[in-house]
């Protein structure tokens, strides 16, 4: 079988613009000539290997993701996901077109998927309600931009590798985090009855200067919103410019990008980005182990393993989910490209919604999705931060996974054989997956024509052309 020659124009032009060079720059730091290049970019030659370990070795590109479809740009199959809505299915829009656009167009790729995304907003808008500002909404904008930027600022990692150093211990961070808040900034700490902050978990009192936490919060989150409010103070020109820089739409947006960039910081300030990488390898990626080292909940550490992206100094490229016992999906980030469902929520056949039935325990599966990607895949339950109402279920599932040949550097994967591992095949959400046959598909696929026959009954209840 021959293998498939990789036309990157469109990613090649889109590096080439992020580094602020022209094509005689580029062509003479990757050794090849400005005409060759400038084919490359109209995607009239193929990128061969030898481009591909230049392109990696001057610009340390992650060779992996940049020569995959898609990359960590909308790509086929985030295309495909938003012409199968019903609104286009008179167009039968062919993959090839999809490649072509994902390929050529990143740009206008990237604007179909924001139109689509704010259609989606119009959709669930209440009847009647203004549509003023009823563009993307500040969360999915805010997690766009964030995943854009491969969840990794380097910026803020630098400085908060700055402030840990002067913190000292991570293990007896808190109090000097109390400190360095009172002495530096004038600010006092205080933790409170939860009815006095209206249920909040924390409140700043910004004509008393008082930091209020609220009783309820468990060591490793109070240890936390420290560090975040010290990060606002001691990071806030950084914090400022780079808002700036992101250049948000509109006011809610903005405040959005702002607190999201100020909780990264303070994870990398109880998590310095060095240390806390040569802990991960030391430990091959045991989340207790790294909680017991840095005093730090399992979810804030799953989180910070997303973010291990550092130019020279990668840890392994994670993805990341957070979802609730009814399927909603309320963290999604990614060190690597991984097809998550842009708009849907995860497949019923990845075992991360069975760590509910095991609380604390962890869960693996080798996982593989429709164009044939394996991902070794770890699943386990956490507590929310904060539980205001004891009868109310406080759990909800991480799950944290990688391409499979990473898989050999994690201990949850030791006894594993990972050459000839069970493989489970998953899809996008039911309604764009295209596996037929499967038992646990919960609806129609978009798109489809469905093959139901009075004479036959399959085992999915929507068996398909």
């Amino acid at each position: 079988m021959a293998e498939r020659k990789l036309h990157l124009g469109g990613r090649m032009r889109r590096l080439r613009r992020e580094l602020g060079l022209n094509q005689a720059a580029m062509a003479a730091e990757i050794g090849i000539s400005p005409s060759y290049l400038n084919h490359i970019e109209r995607n009239q030659r193929p990128v061969t290997a030898t481009v591909l370990l230049r392109l990696a070795e001057a610009y340390d590109v992650d060779l992996k993701s940049f020569a995959a479809e898609g990359g960590d740009a909308v790509g086929p199959a985030q295309l495909g996901e938003i012409f199968a809505d019903p609104l286009f299915s008179d167009l039968a829009v062919p993959r090839y077109e999809l490649v072509e656009i994902a390929d050529n167009a990143p740009a206008a790729a990237e604007g179909i998927a924001r139109l689509y995304a704010a259609l989606g907003e119009l959709r669930q808008r209440p009847a009647g309600e203004s549509e003023e500002n009823a563009a993307l909404s500040p969360t999915k904008w805010v997690r766009d931009y964030i995943q854009s930027q491969r969840n990794h600022f380097p910026a803020i990692e630098e400085a908060a590798e700055t402030l840990a150093g002067a913190l000292g211990d991570p293990l007896a961070i808190a109090e000097t985090l109390r400190r360095r808040l009172r002495e530096a900034f004038g600010i006092d700490v205080r933790v409170v009855a939860p009815e006095l902050i209206e249920g909040a978990s924390q409140h700043y009192d910004i004509h008393r200067k008082r930091l209020l936490l609220s009783q309820l919060l468990r060591s490793e989150s109070r240890t936390f919103a420290l560090a975040y409010q010290l990060v606002l103070v001691e990071f806030r020109a950084l914090l400022d410019r780079m808002v700036v820089s992101a250049a948000p739409p509109d006011a809610p947006t903005r405040r959005l990008l702002h607190m999201s960039l100020a909780n990264y910081a303070a994870a990398a300030a109880m998590m310095p980005y060095q240390s806390f990488l040569e802990a991960a390898e030391r430990h091959r990626y045991d989340l207790d182990r790294l909680c017991a080292e840095f005093g730090v909940s399992a979810e804030q550490a799953a989180h910070r393993l997303t973010t291990l992206n550092r130019a020279g100094a990668r840890g392994v490229p994670f993805f990341m989910l957070r979802v609730d016992a009814a399927g909603n999906v309320s963290k999604r980030f990614a060190g690597e490209s991984f097809p998550f469902s842009r708009f849907g929520g995860t497949c019923p056949r990845w075992n991360l919604h069975s760590a509910f039935q095991t609380p604390g325990r962890v869960v693996t599966q080798v996982v593989e999705t429709p164009d044939g990607e394996r991902y070794f895949t770890i699943g386990r339950t956490v507590s929310r931060a904060i539980r205001l109402d004891p009868a109310e279920d406080s759990q909800l599932a991480i799950g944290l996974g990688c391409d499979v040949r990473h898989a050999a550097r994690i201990a949850y994967a030791d006894g594993l054989d990972l050459a000839h591992p069970r493989v489970t095949p998953i899809g996008p959400a039911c309604a764009l997956c295209p596996r037929a046959g499967c038992p646990q598909r919960a609806t129609a696929p978009v798109g489809r024509t469905l093959a139901v026959s009075e004479l036959r009954k399959s085992v999915s209840p929507f068996p398909f052309v």
